[in-house]
């Protein structure tokens, strides 16, 4: 199997997330998935329970050939080796990795939706995204993400420098 493109969501607010993003890719390509390409850092206004401080939030381009049900164990598990301590839904969280996109693949399991819900609604995912990805073609809405970018009602965003990045 060639590999393929898989688009990875992080974000985080509590503690240095910054180095928590780094060390999280260093981590998944120890495991085999190379990443490609990666977006500016941004600053986000909380989605969902907007009583917390707003998130750092990023796109990383992989590419590999594992199947997203390994995807999404690395993820979790580099998630828990990297201090995230589960709290509740939409809350405060230390790092939180999601697959966004994986090629052009439709995927629904309990545990796992590809592409991610409701990204058509997530100016802190649409954003990263248009950086590095505007002609990628959300495999549901047949949209590109720079026509679902030019559909977001509010963009909370904005470039944070970091010279770790």
């Amino acid at each position: 199997m060639s590999d393929l493109e898989l688009y990875a969501g992080f974000g985080g607010n509590v503690g240095d997330v910054v180095e928590r993003f780094i060390k999280a890719i260093e981590f998944l390509e120890e495991f085999g998935m190379k990443a490609f390409k990666k977006s500016s850092l941004y600053s986000s206004k909380p989605y969902g329970f907007e009583e917390q401080d707003d998130f750092v939030n990023c796109v990383v381009l992989f590419e590999t050939d594992f199947i997203p049900e390994i995807v999404l164990g690395l993820f979790k598990r580099t998630e828990r080796i990297l201090g995230r301590i589960e709290r509740f839904k939409w809350g405060p969280r230390e790092i939180d990795i999601d697959i966004l996109f994986y090629d052009s693949l439709i995927y629904k399991k309990p545990e796992l939706t590809i592409p991610h819900k409701d990204i058509q609604n997530r100016d802190f995912v649409l954003r990263p995204m248009l950086e590095i990805a505007p002609d990628f073609v959300h495999p549901v809405f047949n949209k590109t993400i720079k026509e679902l970018y030019s559909k977001l009602e509010k963009d909370s965003c904005q470039i944070i420098f970091d010279s770790r990045w």
